[in-house]
């Protein structure tokens, strides 16, 4: 199983199989509420790693998501269109796209031992514009 990452923008984001390791999307009500709540969040989170350029490589773009994710509110840049794609056995077994997103929260972690780094990046769809999230999935990548 592989993920894919795109985000487009003023600086387009794109993130491979090899860079990332998790994705998880979250539809979410408040907890408290005995009918169906009016109040509904979507987001999308994923984790990965911060690969090092060798050998000629293209450095990946996972610098574009630290840039992004201190863009202020007030700039149009601060909502995205991002897609987050589950790939197995060739097919795509789950597409999330939320096309008005912001970074909710980003982090990025080194260490030593491995010589690697890790990310999360935690993005929620504009709330007003949640109609406009698209699932979709059981096709061919």
């Amino acid at each position: 199983m592989g993920f894919r990452l795109s985000i487009k923008g003023q600086d387009n984001v794109e993130l491979v199989e090899k860079n990332l390791e998790t994705l998880y999307f979250t539809a979410d009500t408040p907890h408290d509420s005995d009918a169906r709540s009016t109040d509904l969040g979507a987001t999308l989170t994923v984790t990965g790693k911060i690969l090092t350029a060798t050998d000629g490589q293209a450095v990946d773009d996972t610098i574009k998501l630290a840039k992004w994710s201190n863009v202020q509110a007030e700039s149009a840049d601060s909502y995205r269109d991002v897609t987050g794609s589950v790939i197995a056995a060739g097919q795509i077994v789950r597409q999330y796209s939320l096309p008005k997103a912001f970074v909710v929260d980003y982090t990025e972690s080194f260490d030593d031992n491995e010589g690697v780094g890790h990310f999360s990046l935690t993005v929620k769809q504009k709330k007003d514009l949640l109609d406009t999230i698209k699932l979709d999935g059981g096709y061919d990548a």
